[in-house]
Order: structure tokens, then C-alpha cells, then sequence
């Protein structure tokens, strides 16, 4: 969809294809980077990168210097990759876990997560951890999976029974996660929606996972549409 993520239509299909480990991030990227201020040069973290497709993205289309940092993927694969296209000087694989970060306190200009902040980052004290990393001023920004309000044990339709039992009971509404972000106090939230192409982007990846879950976006699509994704950013105080 060129009209809707114009930057990443430009993109190898293929290459997206092969290297997916669940929705198209260059859109999750694409959508997110429309919020934040990313500048030539800037240093920033890419936590959960996966095989780094979206640390190449954002090095490409906005200069910045990518720390691609990942438990899933080994950083020689991820290597593979940065030397692929031509990103040897500027993006770095690091292999690390989310609450064991190698990094200098103060270090970065921004961190982004992408399609991975749900699986650490609904503890209360996760983002006061990862924030140490974060300059004064520096923006963090994630899009994850999420519901369009929260569900409880008695408020989910019978399609998404088995959907939260393998963990999407980690999807959050945006307005949770501003929430949960403002309760620290270290933090200014500038943004927490739906990426307007929300729809489009489930819709999209249908065709490229198991059939249990393309039953349940299906489903979502002919009902009540609950999934989404939570697209929020905020400015260290």
C-alpha cells in the first residue's frame, strides 16, 4: 500500500517477506517515525529489533545511528543483514535482553520498540529502567499489538478466548499505556493513539501467519474489529 507507507513501498517485498517475525514493521517504523523527531546522527536503540529490518529502515530514511539490539536474533545474523545494505558504520547488532542492557546511562537520543515492548514492558518498573539510557529530552516511542479498550476475563468475545491465553492479554488500548507511562513521572507523553492505518496493517498479515491466527483476525474484522495497535511517544522529563 505505496499510498499508505510510501516510504517502505520502496522496500525489496521479498526481502520484508523473508526476514517478517510478525506484522510489517517498516509500516510499524514508517507509522511510529511520523511521531517522533528523528535527526540525522542521532544515536538510537532499537529494542527488540528482530533481524533488523526496521534498524535498517530508519537508518536509511532518516540518518540515524541504530544500536539493533535483540535476544532472538543472533547479532551475526543481524550482521548479515546491516552488511547487506550498506550499513556497516551505522547500524550496530547487540545481542542483549531487555533488562540487561549494555548501554551507557544518558547515551541515546531515542529509543524505539516495535512490534516487542508488550512482551517486557507492562511491568511498572520497566520503563524507569529503560529511560536510564534515554538523554534529558531524548524520545522513546513504541507500536505494539493492542485492543481498542481493555479487556477482562468476562469482557472478551469467544473468538479471542484462546488469542489471550497464548499472550495477547499483553495487548493494551493506547490510553493504557499513557497511563502506565504517566504514572512514573519521568516521562512526558506527547502521544498515545491508533495509528490510523491499524486495520490496514492486521489485514496485511493474514497471509503470513499460522492459521489459528488468521482465524482470529478474521473474525476481529467481521465483529467487534478490538485489535489494533498502540502507537504512544514521550519526552524525558
Amino acid at each position: 500500500m505505496p499510498e499508505l507507507f510510501p516510504r517502505s513501498a520502496a522496500y525489496d517485498e521479498a526481502w520484508v517477506n523473508e526476514n517478517r517475525m510478525g506484522p510489517n514493521v517498516l509500516w510499524l517504523a514508517e507509522s511510529l517515525a511520523e511521531r517522533m523527531t528523528l535527526e540525522p546522527g542521532m544515536r538510537v536503540m532499537d529494542l527488540g529489533c528482530g533481524k533488523a529490518c526496521s534498524s535498517v529502515f530508519l537508518a536509511r530514511e532518516h540518518g540515524v545511528e541504530v544500536w539493533a539490539t535483540d535476544l532472538w536474533i543472533k547479532p551475526t545474523e543481524n550482521w548479515e543483514r546491516i552488511r547487506e545494505a550498506g550499513l556497516e558504520g551505522q547500524v550496530h547488532p547487540i545481542y542483549a535482553e531487555a533488562h540487561q542492557l549494555p548501554y551507557a546511562e544518558g547515551f541515546f537520543d531515542a529509543i524505539v520498540s516495535l512490534d516487542a515492548y508488550h512482551y517486557f514492558g507492562t511491568a511498572d518498573l520497566y520503563l524507569d529502567d529503560v529511560a536510564r539510557f534515554l538523554r534529558p529530552g531524548g524520545e522513546i516511542g513504541i507500536v505494539c499489538p493492542g485492543f481498542r479498550r481493555e479487556l477482562g476475563p468476562d469482557g472478551a468475545p469467544a473468538y479471542l478466548a484462546s488469542y489471550l491465553r497464548e499472550g495477547a492479554h499483553s495487548f493494551h488500548a493506547p490510553a493504557w499505556w499513557r497511563d502506565h507511562w504517566r504514572k512514573s513521572g519521568i516521562v512526558e507523553v506527547t502521544c498515545a493513539d491508533e495509528p490510523p492505518e491499524a486495520d490496514a496493517i492486521w489485514e496485511e498479515f493474514i497471509p503470513h501467519t499460522v492459521p489459528e491466527e488468521q482465524a482470529v483476525i478474521r473474525d476481529d474484522a467481521a465483529g467487534e474489529r478490538l485489535l489494533t495497535f498502540s502507537r504512544v511517544v514521550a519526552r524525558k522529563r
